[in-house]
């Protein structure tokens, strides 16, 4: 089996689908790229058991078949090529023990051993119950705007994952870890059919990085186990995470009197020099409003560490102290875009929402929300 491709669009392709490889796998066979050959067309797949990937690539051949290459090596050597084409030939080896693969420039040759590629899992092939089509712009944007705030807690896997919300009138992608929630709405984007399901965060930080650069549309379909994106060449299919996701409305206050208004970047700069200053436990920053006038508080008794600024602001409601974690409100401001932002609090003890007053088309909206930290 022998064929020639270009090393730059190779690069590409590994590039696209190398994410989802893990060197601790439990199967050593998905520590290869599976290669499957049908004339000009080469398709090439990475999976971890859970996510399999999917991109396909033009070369010249007559051949058919498949082959699978240990992904590591493989795309090392791959990478130190510039722009130029390459003949990649299958053979068997002499003592009749395997194969290799024998990769072929102008004037050297290379070798690189390959495992058995009828053991690797054939594509998951699942009964979609339900799909939608959006615009991977759309999809890129959501997934930047929630996937910061997903949970890393293994014990209650719902809250590791992006919630997406399909409904007769707008869409919503949610994430939270119970400290913080994230509601990224679209109401260009709706289905007949309510539908949602809970997407895994570590194939959607792959996906975001493929779909930031391209103008392409997105076809999702799914059941109750499965997803699976469509996109141009690329094939993504991922298991879903299974349970209930919270009820996030719920913890949305619905009466915040209390607004503030202020520059995004003049927040974000003061929050970040206070946030040194502060006790590296909570992270807590107070946020005390009176007037025009915001007084950011931080302190680590233990090293008599003290931060007071005065910003000035625009401020309506009630003279009002409540703390947050600096930490956290610094990855939203990071996050928006906005010029100007609002805050909006009730209690000291109930969450403040964080919202973008710019920057955002007519039928999109973002919603932050960050539990205040008591204490200090």
């Amino acid at each position: 089996m022998k064929f020639i491709i270009s090393s730059g669009e190779l690069q590409k392709a590994l590039q696209t689908v190398s994410g989802v490889i893990s060197s601790s796998q439990s199967r050593p066979i998905l520590e290869n790229y599976l290669f499957e050959l049908d004339g000009t067309q080469v398709t090439i797949t990475a999976s971890d058991g859970e996510t399999t990937l999917v991109t396909s690539l033009e070369g010249k051949s007559d051949d058919t078949g498949k082959f699978a290459v240990p992904a590591k090596i493989f795309q090392d050597f791959i990478k130190t090529y510039g722009e130029q084409p390459l003949t990649l030939v299958v053979k068997d080896n002499a003592e009749g023990t395997g194969s290799q693969l024998e990769i072929l420039d102008e004037k050297d040759n290379f070798a690189v051993a390959l495992d058995n590629a009828d053991d690797y899992p054939e594509l998951p092939e699942f009964d979609a119950a339900q799909s939608i089509t959006l615009s991977a712009g759309v999809l890129s944007e959501a997934l930047t705007n929630t996937l910061f705030a997903t949970s890393n807690d293994s014990l209650r896997p719902v809250m590791t994952g992006v919630l997406f919300q399909f409904g007769e009138n707008e869409t919503n992608f949610v994430s939270t870890d119970s400290h913080r929630l994230v509601v990224y709405k679209r109401t260009d984007l709706m289905n007949a059919e309510p539908m949602e399901f809970i997407m895994p965060k570590k194939p959607l930080n792959i996906f975001k990085n493929i779909l930031a650069s391209s103008n392409e549309d997105v076809t999702i379909e799914f059941n109750e186990n499965m997803a699976k994106f469509t996109f141009g060449k690329h094939i993504w299919i991922c298991r879903l995470i299974d349970g209930k996701y919270p009820n996030y409305t719920a913890v949305i206050p619905k009466e915040n009197p209390n607004v503030l208004t202020i520059n995004r970047n003049l927040l974000l700069g003061a929050i970040k020099r206070a946030s040194i200053m502060s006790n590296k436990s909570t992270n807590q920053v107070r946020f005390k409003l009176s007037a025009n006038i915001l007084h950011l508080h931080a302190e680590d008794t233990e090293y008599a560490n003290k931060a007071d600024m005065q910003i000035p602001c625009d401020y309506n409601g009630e003279d009002i102290n409540i703390g947050f974690s600096s930490r956290f409100l610094t990855e939203m401001l990071t996050i928006l875009g906005s010029d100007d932002i609002t805050m909006k609090m009730s209690q000291p003890n109930r969450p403040g929402i964080i919202e973008p007053l710019d920057g955002l088309e007519d039928n999109e909206s973002i919603l932050m929300l960050s539990m205040p930290v008591i204490g200090l």
